[in-house]
């Protein structure tokens, strides 16, 4: 029976383990004794023999550590993932249906849903997010569209879905689900940015995760707001709709046989720091976003999504409802154009005047991350710096005569959009030419920009991060995505492509 009361099973044990004093003639090769780079713990990089599991059929440490991390997060069962949430979608989108099956899928989900479909030859009926026109960001898949698009294809097998996005916005996950199970059909969830979405988190005022919204499948990266090791992740499943033994076959394919030992420890571990201090931690975490909250109400010109003036009771609203109604107040979201720059000098004066480095800037956007993890007064030194540039972006429009009107316009608020050249793809509608499989079984060839107008697509182009293909292969390539391909060029915006900047590969006609 696994206890799942120590703190630390898997680092216990591989202490234990290592105390044997067996000697390795085994790998790895610095066989436990030579240090590849100072501070690597190579004492705990072990492999498979008697005594350390074998994360492909845990039957021993692997596997009460595995328990463990489903206990604290309300799973039926847990595996744990050292290839990223990038191995979790591929395995469990695999493991959803047959192949050539019909999906529903969000439009805005990661490159890696994106290839999982690719691999599994899906027929994809996309659901397009709306677009917040102030903001310039997805806002989450609605359950009524969900409903519309079971009711207009009712042989889907499957919904698949992004929640959290990259900026903190979630879907109507329980709604969603709902409807799906009505037909007998599952749910997965990419929460690889909401890993801290756990019961635990509830009771500090955090929003309800994808398990407990009672989907079926939900991937996670806890090294993204939560104490565990880049590239470290979870593949959670609850319900009787996905067969564990599919899930089992495909980790066989996309997870290495070579788990890294530590990344595991890292994952109980961090199980184990949650267990014995998460709620303590989460309610600190939330104590430490109700001060920023409190101390940017005056700004005038700099705007934060969800935290900013009027706090949490300000939400953002589009002509269809609420788009940011049910928001991770973990993400801080910065618009920087009413204050007369762009995302980039925003990013630029906070890590060379302020000693902060951002997770991401994108067109008038500035993306601040927080975790559990942050110093006591990190957020508190963030709204101190951008109270002191909020005051000084005035005082230039003062100077400039562009503030007279003491406030900002109306006009000033769809400054953000201006750049944000990911969210002006997402609404444009994608017309298929052909599937994402049968796209890869074809030759291409390299096209220039100006006579791409009309052909299909045969390579994936993103904005990295997020990494939201706002092209796939097989998609038609419209006169509107090629005006904007060419004004992202001129623009400088990261756009991650494999044919350069003056042509595009297209299937060979």
């Amino acid at each position: 029976m696994t206890d799942l009361r120590d703190p630390n099973i898997l680092q216990m044990q591989l202490e234990a383990y290592a105390a044997r004093g067996l000697y390795p003639f085994h790998m790895p090769g610095h066989k436990r004794r030579m240090q590849p780079a100072p501070g690597l713990p190579a004492g705990w990089d072990v492999t498979e023999v008697p005594g350390t599991d074998d994360l492909h059929d845990a039957e021993g440490i692997l596997r009460q550590a595995m328990e463990r991390t489903a206990d604290l997060c309300g799973a039926d069962r847990t595996w744990y993932l050292v290839n990223g949430s990038t191995c979790g979608l591929l395995a469990g989108i695999r493991a959803l249906a047959r192949r050539d099956s019909e999906v529903l899928c969000a439009r805005n989900c990661h490159k890696a849903v994106y290839h999982a479909l690719e691999l599994s030859g899906y027929r994809i009926h996309w659901i397009m997010p709306e677009t917040d026109p102030d903001w310039g960001i997805c806002g989450g898949i609605r359950a009524s569209e969900v409903k519309a698009a079971l009711r207009r294809h009712p042989s889907a097998k499957a919904v698949i879905l992004t929640s959290p996005t990259y900026e903190g916005v979630l879907s109507e996950v329980e709604e969603i689900c709902r409807a799906a199970h009505a037909k007998g059909i599952p749910v997965l969830v990419d929460e690889a940015h909401g890993a801290h979405l756990i019961p635990l988190s509830e009771k500090a005022g955090f929003p309800v995760g994808a398990l407990a919204c009672g989907a079926d499948l939900v991937v996670q990266s806890p090294h993204k707001t939560l104490p565990s090791l880049t590239q470290t992740a979870l593949l959670h499943m609850q319900g009787k709709l996905v067969d564990p033994v599919r899930i089992e076959e495909e980790l066989d394919i996309f997870e290495t046989s070579s788990p890294s030992y530590p990344l595991m420890a890292s994952l109980d571990g961090c199980t184990g720091i949650l267990r014995t201090q998460g709620e303590d931690l989460f309610e600190r975490w939330a104590l430490r976003l109700g001060r920023f909250e409190a101390a940017i109400r005056p700004l005038q010109r700099l705007r934060v999504l969800y935290h900013g003036p009027g706090g949490r009771q300000e939400k953002r609203t589009g002509a269809a409802g609420a788009l940011f109604s049910l928001y991770d107040p973990g993400k801080i979201l910065i618009d920087a154009g009413p204050a007369g720059m762009d995302g980039r000098e925003l990013a630029r004066i906070l890590r060379e005047e302020w000693r902060m480095e951002t997770e991401m800037n994108q067109g008038s956007l500035v993306l601040a991350m927080t975790s559990l993890c942050d110093d006591e007064d990190a957020l508190d030194r963030l709204a101190q710096a951008l109270l002191e540039i909020d005051r000084q972006a005035a005082g230039k429009r003062k100077e400039q005569g562009t503030a007279a009107d003491g406030g900002r316009s109306e006009d000033q608020g769809k400054e953000a959009v201006s750049g944000d050249f990911h969210a002006a793809f997402l609404r444009l509608k994608p017309t298929a030419g052909c599937t994402l499989a049968e796209a890869a079984g074809q030759e291409s060839e390299m096209v220039p920009l100006n006579r791409a107008a009309g052909r299909i697509c045969a390579e994936y182009l993103y904005f990295y991060p997020p990494g939201i293909p706002v092209l796939a292969p097989g998609e038609v390539i419209t006169r509107s995505h090629l005006d904007l391909l060419t004004c992202a060029g001129e623009e400088g915006a990261g756009l991650y492509r494999g044919s350069g900047h003056t042509e595009i590969r297209c299937l060979r006609e």
